[in-house]
């Protein structure tokens, strides 16, 4: 009886909110050769080509915000900066501190003083022109595009630049400037690897001789078991707060991209 009763209920709910009538009241519309389905996503033609209602434009934003830590990484001046700061932590001998929470926010700050130039550019002539609705909004990716593309060719080898364009193997690429966006992020990434390496091994060098002093000494006085990165560690620490190493550090990561 009560399992009878359950059904009952199960059946009284469903058709209480069945969308059968609402189905119904919308047939017109899906008869209807231009209905997509969602009243809220149309196509609207302008003198500028066309454009999506807010609907689609906000589901564009929210997707692009869902991709936008990959493009922080790819396409700006971070990931030169947190290699650079990770290989410092290593060289000083340092595995916690500074934390990766600490590093990770030193360089998304010291990425926006970078970039800031850029953005600004691409505010004025990307941002603001589709806020005010003058421009459509594939006009305005294009837009912000272009100035990130001139910082990533800046920044860009020659060589690795050619070596993505020969293995995509396309012959129609007179310039540089004329290299699409999917070929120069992975050679711009590729010189960023090499940059922050380059400027790790430079970093390394004065903490490899202090470790090497320590060891030549220890073993000299015969005290084998006592690991050197102990008494080395810190030497290593005086050493990079008398030099004012932190100044040094981000004012180098900052000037190896030119004028900001």
């Amino acid at each position: 009886m009560m399992i009878k009763r359950l059904l009952q209920s199960l059946l009284l709910i469903l058709v209480v909110l069945s969308p059968l009538p609402a189905l119904a009241a919308d047939a017109p519309a899906a008869a209807d050769p231009s209905y997509l389905g969602i009243p809220a996503v149309t196509y609207k033609t302008t003198d500028n080509g066309g454009e999506y209602t807010v609907t689609i434009q906000i589901l564009a934003i929210m997707t692009l915000l869902m991709v936008l830590p990959s493009l922080l990484i790819m396409m700006t001046s971070f990931t030169r900066i947190i290699v650079v700061l990770a290989i410092l932590r290593q060289a000083i001998g340092l595995q916690q501190t500074p934390s990766n929470q600490v590093l990770l926010g030193l360089s998304l700050f010291l990425t926006l003083f970078v970039m800031m130039p850029v953005f600004r550019v691409i505010n004025a002539e990307a941002v603001q022109p589709y806020l005010a609705e003058t421009i459509p909004p594939l006009e305005a990716a294009e837009r912000a595009v272009k100035p990130l593309h001139e910082f990533m060719l800046a920044q860009t080898r020659e060589t690795d630049l050619q070596l993505f364009i020969r293995i995509s193997g396309r012959e129609d690429i007179a310039s540089a400037e004329e290299t699409p966006i999917h070929i120069l992020i992975p050679a711009f990434i590729t010189s960023e690897l090499k940059t922050a390496f380059q400027i790790g091994f430079l970093i390394f060098i004065p903490f490899l001789i202090i470790d090497l002093v320590v060891a030549s000494i220890l073993m000299a006085m015969g005290m084998m078991m006592l690991s050197p990165v102990i008494i080395s560690l810190p030497f290593k620490i005086m050493l990079f707060v008398l030099i004012d190493g932190w100044a040094m550090i981000m004012g180098t990561l900052a000037n190896s991209f030119g004028t900001v």
